[in-house]
């Protein structure tokens, strides 16, 4: 059985009409070449963000809750990988 290669990346995207404050936070999966974006459900200032790691940056309290949502979907998406590689 052949292994399916993944890739995650947590990236903002501004919405339609975007003029200041926030911006969504996306994951994009990359399954064998194929990129799907999901919404976080999360807004985040793109001041306070990490484009390297695709994560939050800062020690307070918000940065430390986003991250580990982030932390929380990427282990999800890794499960599901792992669950279907057994099929």
């Amino acid at each position: 059985m052949l292994e399916k290669g993944i890739g995650l990346l947590f990236f903002l995207k501004k919405p339609k009409n975007y003029k200041t404050g926030p911006k969504d936070v996306y994951l994009r999966i990359t399954v064998d070449g194929v990129p799907k974006e999901l919404s976080c459900r999360r807004k985040w200032e793109h001041s306070r963000w990490n484009p390297h790691s695709g994560r939050a940056t800062g020690l307070k309290e918000d940065a430390k809750e986003i991250n580990a949502y982030l932390d929380t979907l990427q282990t999800k998406a890794y499960e599901c990988k792992r669950i279907w590689n057994l099929w």
